[in-house]
């Protein structure tokens, strides 16, 4: 039997790879949640707790457009103005690096994200799916120019075709970004395509500098999994949450993956800590984490809006009714 530490692997579980970097997606993943009405004590706590555990980058929110999001449906997250940000960091005297995502095409990133020395934010985060490749590239050059780190992900990663992953690989290579994140929108992935679509990635971005990341859904209960065989396989990205919050079925647990990890700067305690004192209260509030409906979406490989709806209307438990919804044939 060939092993992957033959062949593929980087590094062996009595090592650790210092250049894998995790970042904290919980408010703007779990803002997804409760349209971001997370209360500033809430952001405030997920803060400290990154910075205690040695979590290297923390994702607060989105930069989106509010021509497209009225502000008095959502929470303040949606936006991260810059002095709601302060109110909660400061000027982040830490070693956290702060993010926030903007999608393309609901964004004006021209004027909402400003230049990097005016923001106490140091990344931005693209998603985009593959038909919106052109305006990411010039929304990730304006905020390259601008002095941010950057990210591309790339959503909806299962249902993209070969080819056109192949050119948007080759594209996105040769661009000013500085990661590339596989992005299992619909938890439908498995190993064996994390496993290709990783070695696609790496090799895409080979003596580029640049690094591939992961962002994986738990509809399958699959997320702390697949994040796994990325990280073996050479992704140095990672994200994560706390408790797993998340849309839908929630992410990759933030504290499985720093269970995993080997680098002695990451600290368990303080994410155990704050899942205690913080998230189990929540969970009388507001839902997330895996349910059979966000099973039978990503075993489908469709967007799990339809089990959200469910799980949010009066018969949540309905899971054959559900069940025949999604596998009627048309």
């Amino acid at each position: 039997m060939i092993h992957y530490k033959d062949k593929l692997a980087k590094g062996s579980w009595v090592t650790y790879r210092a250049e894998i970097k995790v970042l904290d997606c919980t408010v703007r993943d779990g803002g997804l949640i409760n349209d971001h009405h997370f209360m500033e004590g809430f952001v405030k706590a997920v803060y400290d707790t990154c910075v205690a555990a040695g979590i290297d980058y923390m994702e607060l929110g989105y930069k989106a457009s509010k021509k497209i999001f009225a502000p008095d449906q959502f929470g303040l997250w949606k936006f991260c103005e810059e002095d709601d940000l302060r109110r909660i960091v400061g000027d982040n005297p830490t070693p956290l690096k702060l993010c926030a995502m903007a999608d393309a095409e609901r964004t004006d990133y021209h004027t909402d994200i400003l230049p990097k020395d005016q923001s106490v934010l140091d990344c931005i985060r693209v998603a985009a799916y593959i038909h919106q490749l052109p305006t990411a590239l010039d929304m990730i050059k304006d905020a390259h120019d601008k002095g941010y780190e950057t990210t591309l992900n790339l959503m909806s990663i299962s249902v993209v075709h070969d080819n056109d992953m192949a050119e948007a690989l080759e594209v996105l290579a040769a661009s000013p970004v500085d990661s590339l994140y596989i992005v299992d929108s619909f938890g439908s992935l498995y190993s064996e395509q994390v496993r290709d679509l990783t070695l696609a990635f790496l090799k895409a971005v080979e003596g580029t500098g640049k690094e591939v990341g992961v962002h994986a859904h738990n509809n399958m209960q699959l997320a702390y999994a697949n994040t796994i065989e990325a990280i073996i396989l050479g992704a140095n990205r990672i994200d994560a949450t706390i408790n797993g919050m998340g849309r839908g079925a929630g992410n990759c647990p933030m504290e499985l993956l720093l269970a995993f990890l080997k680098n002695p700067k990451f600290h368990l305690r303080p994410v155990l800590e704050c899942i205690q004192n913080v998230f189990l209260p929540l969970q009388s509030e507001m839902e997330w984490g895996y349910q059979l409906p966000y099973l039978l979406t990503g075993m489908l490989n469709q967007h799990p809006r339809s089990a959200i709806k469910i799980r949010a209307s009066d018969n949540p438990d309905d899971y054959v009714g559900f069940y025949d919804q999604v596998t009627e044939k048309e």
